[in-house]
Parts: structure tokens; C-alpha cells; sequence
């Protein structure tokens, strides 16, 4: 249906193409030779011979002399050329009446033409919508293609809890060796302390040792001295005695 409305189309631009005069001049043009017949340039136009013959009858009955004889075959070529007149103005409206019917019929195709445009408009317009939703969908299946790939190139979930189960006791025993170490280190520091305690203690009991071995010393010269003096004295006073 849409070829066929391109080809009529396509006609009347051709036939508009060929056309000597415009649109409105031809329509001028038209008019007139369908008022007055004229078809053809050749030859007297029907209505002037239509009009001489109604003249020559008319002329011919308003004479007051004895010719009814010819009045009859004036009425007659008269009537004749009135008939030969009229069927070309019966043909005319047939083309018309022709004429009007395919117009309708154009119209009709026309708006049939349009609804099936709108209509297409309306599919092209539903299929981009189901393109998007087709793309959409495509992606969605990429990525989840591309995820399965990925959880299948990973072990099965058994042997992940199981090395997640190893993981945790390794975790748990790392844990109670952190306890246990921390305990061995708070009592290591504990000895430590009291080791340095010890040693300040003896350091302290050392020197005093050291210092009362010094005074016991000096005590025990100075004795030693005083005795020395004593003997001293005592002897020369003996000797003086005697």
C-alpha cells in the first residue's frame, strides 16, 4: 500500500513536471473549455454553433411570414445540436462524477496511508523498546556468564569449609601459643624483676660488708697504734724505776 501511494505520487510530480502552464492556469484553462466545449482549436466551439442555431430559430419565429416549415427544421437542427450538446456535457459529468469517486477514493487511501504510517511509527517505536530490553538482557547474561565462569574456577564449597575449618584451629592454636607465650613472658619478667631485685639486694649487702670490713680495718690499726705508744712509754719509766 505504501508502494502504491509512492507511485501516484511519483506520477503527479511528473505529470506537474510536464505541465506548459501552472496549476492555477490550468485549472483556468480547464474551466473554460468544460463551459464553453471547446476541446480542440480546430473548428467552431460547440456553444457558439449552439447559440447561432437558438439565434437563427428565434430570428426566424419572430418573422410574421408564412414559414412554419422552416421554423421546424431550425427547432429541429436546434434541438439536434442542443442534443449533440449535451451528451459531451453527460460525458463531462460522468469524468466528474469519476473524478469526485476517485477522489474520495484517494482520500480514503490517503488516510489509510496515514493510519498506516502512524501504525508503523507505533512498531518502530515498540521494536527500539524491545531492542533496549533485548540489549539490556543481553548484558545482564554476559555478566552472569562472566560471574559463573568466575565461581567455577573456584574450588567447591566442601573443600573451601574445609580449609576454612583448618584455618580457625590454626587460628585457635596460634591463639593459645599467643596466651601461653604472653604468660611465659609476663613470668619471665616477673623473675627478671626479681632476679634484679636479688642482685640490688646483694649489691647493697656486698658493700656493706665491704664498708664494715674497712671500719673493723681502721678500728684494728688505730688499736694497734694506740697499743704501740702505750708499750713505748711504759718501758723507759721501768728502766728509770731500776
Amino acid at each position: 500500500m505504501l508502494a502504491k501511494g509512492r507511485k501516484v505520487a511519483g506520477r503527479a510530480e511528473m505529470m506537474a513536471a510536464n505541465y506548459a502552464f501552472g496549476p492555477l492556469e490550468d485549472d483556468i484553462i480547464i474551466k473554460h473549455r468544460l463551459l464553453t466545449r471547446t476541446t480542440t482549436t480546430r473548428g467552431e466551439p460547440p456553444l457558439k454553433k449552439l447559440q447561432k442555431k437558438f439565434t437563427a430559430f428565434a430570428l426566424e419565429v419572430e418573422k410574421e411570414a408564412d414559414n412554419y416549415g422552416d421554423c421546424e427544421k431550425l427547432a429541429k437542427a436546434f434541438l439536434q445540436e442542443l442534443n449533440t450538446f449535451e451528451i459531451p456535457l453527460l460525458k463531462s459529468k460522468a469524468v466528474i462524477d469519476a473524478n469526485v469517486r476517485e477522489k474520495e477514493n484517494f482520500n480514503d487511501l490517503k488516510d489509510e496511508i496515514n493510519g498506516q504510517i502512524l501504525q508503523a511509527q507505533v512498531e518502530i517505536e515498540d521494536l527500539k523498546r524491545q531492542l533496549e530490553e533485548s540489549k539490556k538482557e543481553r548484558q545482564h547474561k554476559e555478566e552472569c556468564e562472566s560471574i559463573r565462569k568466575l565461581v567455577a574456577m573456584q574450588p567447591p564449597r566442601s573443600e573451601t569449609q574445609k580449609v576454612i575449618t583448618e584455618l580457625e584451629k590454626e587460628i585457635a592454636m596460634l591463639g593459645t601459643e599467643n596466651t601461653a607465650s604472653s604468660r611465659t613472658l609476663e613470668l619471665r619478667k616477673k623473675q627478671f624483676a626479681l632476679l634484679l631485685h636479688v642482685v640490688d639486694e646483694l649489691q647493697n649487702t656486698i658493700e656493706e660488708e665491704q664498708r664494715s670490713l674497712v671500719e673493723e680495718s681502721r678500728n684494728a690499726v688505730d688499736d694497734h697504734n694506740k697499743s704501740g705508744v702505750e708499750d713505748a712509754t711504759g718501758v723507759p719509766e721501768a728502766m728509770a724505776v731500776d
